[in-house]
């Protein structure tokens, strides 16, 4: 097929272009093959036992895990029912204290849940934990009488609150309060906090299932996987950045008697261990402690309730099991 002229000025015009757009291609191409590929940062993994439960940092900066188990040293020492000398033993033995700020805010805090939550969360089962032995672990179901005589002692709205001078006070003789259901979660929000004013911006905190995700690992979010509560084999894998997540179960702490089983998450309506239809509630959120508190109350309440109460936490989401 014969061309004027004019094509054919055309056609050389861009077999020209052609040409040089796959010499570009190819000199890419070529540069491309001998840049160094980027190796992953290295990572230091770092273990302790802190406040009843392994804790593992995970982060590029060699510092991190001692940041981080300073701090969370620091809150077990003000928070623990199990040291003699904290801050909520000596409230227990007393029932009227000056706390410290942290303390103080972390009981507000908690009151906040407990009203949120139609009383589903509630720190003032403590007494309900002791006499089912979960504290000692010596379990028992007790009879019927001391469990309605101990729920008397149940409910955040019997903790008075005197915010000009942190003092918390208790309104009868006898209560006590257990933070194990939002302790952990405020513990990794503080060291998450120091490990920002320390310019460190990646570290994944596992506190026993209690997690943040600060950052990234090697420029992706962090992957967590979920244990699958009846199986020993993973359900799920979440991939977090700059979020908290929080795993409540029926698996973690339980006994049997007389062919029952019972798990150590009490309902403080009923006095007696949660029996919910749902084996484990992982919830997402902004921090540690919003986090823990509603995996707790989630599974106190339910698949149906819970639901309802996450609709008042736009900014969490929760995987119930």
């Amino acid at each position: 097929m014969a061309f004027s002229p004019k094509i054919r000025k055309y056609l050389v015009f861009f077999l020209i272009i052609g040409w040089a757009a796959s010499l570009s291609c190819i000199v890419w191409r070529s540069r491309k093959q001998n840049q160094p590929r980027q190796e992953p940062a290295q990572l230091y993994r770092n273990n302790r036992l802190l406040m009843g439960t392994f804790w593992e940092v995970i982060s590029p900066d060699k510092e991190a895990s001692s940041i981080v188990f300073l701090e969370a040293e620091r809150i077990e020492n003000l928070l623990s029912k199990y040291i003699l000398n904290s801050e909520i033993s000596r409230l227990n033995r007393t029932g009227r204290l000056s706390l410290s700020p942290d303390t103080f805010y972390i009981i507000k805090k908690a009151k906040e849940f407990w009203q949120d939550s139609d009383g589903a969360f509630d720190i003032t089962v403590a007494p309900l934990v002791d006499i089912w032995g979960f504290s000692s672990q010596r379990y028992r179901v007790p009879d019927e009488g001391l469990i309605k005589t101990t729920l008397k002692l149940v409910g955040c709205d019997k903790i008075i609150l005197h915010e000009e001078n942190n003092v918390v006070e208790f309104k009868f003789p006898g209560m006590k309060i257990d933070l194990g259901a939002i302790g952990k979660g405020f513990a990794v929000d503080r060291a998450v906090n120091k490990l920002k004013e320390n310019n460190i911006d990646n570290c994944l905190i596992n506190a026993g299932g209690q997690i943040y995700a600060l950052g990234e690992k090697s420029g992706s979010p962090w992957k967590i996987a979920i244990q699958n509560p009846s199986k020993p084999e993973i359900s799920a894998t979440l991939e977090l950045k700059d979020k908290s997540a929080s795993t409540s179960g029926d698996y973690e702490q339980f006994f049997f008697e007389d062919g029952k089983r019972y798990c150590h998450i009490i309902d403080p309506k009923t006095g007696y261990p949660v029996t919910s239809e749902i084996s484990s509630v992982t919830v997402i959120a902004d921090s540690g402690l919003e986090a823990d508190a509603l995996s707790t109350a989630i599974f106190v309440l339910g698949k149906k309730r819970g639901e309802e109460l996450l609709k008042k936490f736009p900014q969490a989401t929760a995987k119930i099991l």
